[in-house]
């Protein structure tokens, strides 16, 4: 479904489907954000797992100019994205739902940092409830190899090899002028999503799914993330697939990706629930 702004899809589950699974509470909203090139059809196999358990989806890929260009270069169009995103909860009338995202790799990973931003300072969002996130093969660091081979698999095998060599070594050049030789500076001025999560993660749960096998973003960056997101006191919880490619621990693995992420989500789902339960009790007493 299209929108003026934004590319994205909705899909509403089966009512039925929904009271099975939530017994007359509200269902979960699942935002996914896909990885830089990700084609809808990609989405659509990871959105199944949460639509089969009653929940609202939906989906969207940032544009890769967007991922590897305005990011690299310090322009903030995925936050205006971000807040059209969270707009749609209240165009659909499910503002008052548990919100929850499922992110994938550095381009996922971008957009959900300016969300969580949003959700944090927006006044208009204060009240939105979200309960908790998946981040599957991310956040990665300064790893200018790893952005490479991401930006090679988003172009797909049949970009002109001229074209290709040219875009990787402007792109290649960019980031480690900017992101790595000089962000000591730029850093001041725009924050890589890696230290602006690092700095100030979100409050809510966050289950981190990665494998020591993926060549795009080192398994160090991920255990870091976890580690400090623990320190500071927020839920965070990780497991690492071993063999999986780079945003392919679902394929390789599915029946034990899908019950991980449906196990966590009604976790997060049902902690939530059980404090509101026990605020209201409080609150009139």
């Amino acid at each position: 479904m299209g929108d003026a702004n934004i590319d994205y899809n909705i899909v509403f589950p089966e009512s039925f489907v929904t009271e099975r699974h939530w017994q007359g509470s509200k269902e979960p909203v699942v935002v996914l954000l896909g990885w830089g090139g990700c084609k809808d059809k990609h989405l659509t196999k990871y959105s199944s797992i949460y639509n089969e358990r009653g929940c609202i989806t939906v989906r969207y890929t940032a544009p890769l100019k967007t991922v590897f260009i305005s990011e690299a270069f310090g322009y903030k169009e995925l936050n205006t994205i971000a807040l059209r995103l969270l707009e749609l909860l209240y165009d659909y009338e499910v503002e008052n739902n548990p919100v929850f995202f499922h992110v994938f790799s550095n381009g996922g990973f971008m957009l959900y940092r300016y969300m969580a931003e949003l959700l944090r300072s927006h006044s208009r969002f204060s009240t939105l409830r979200v309960v908790g996130a998946v981040v599957d093969s991310a956040p990665g660091s300064q790893n200018v190899r790893g952005a490479l081979r991401a930006i090679t698999a988003a172009l797909g095998p049949n970009t002109n090899a001229v074209v290709l060599y040219c875009l990787l070594g402007l792109f290649g050049f960019a980031v480690f002028l900017l992101r790595v030789v000089l962000y000591s500076v730029t850093k001041y001025i725009h924050k890589n999503h890696y230290d602006a999560m690092r700095d100030c993660p979100p409050a809510w749960p966050q289950l981190y799914l990665y494998s020591r096998a993926d060549r795009v973003i080192r398994h160090g960056d991920v255990e870091q993330m976890v580690k400090v997101v623990r320190g500071k006191g927020a839920g965070a919880d990780s497991f690492d697939f071993g063999t999986s490619a780079h945003v392919s621990h679902f394929r390789d693995f599915p029946e034990e990706y899908s019950s991980r992420c449906l196990a966590f989500l009604t976790r997060c789902a049902q902690t939530t629930a059980g404090a509101q339960k026990k605020q209201r009790v409080s609150v009139a007493n």
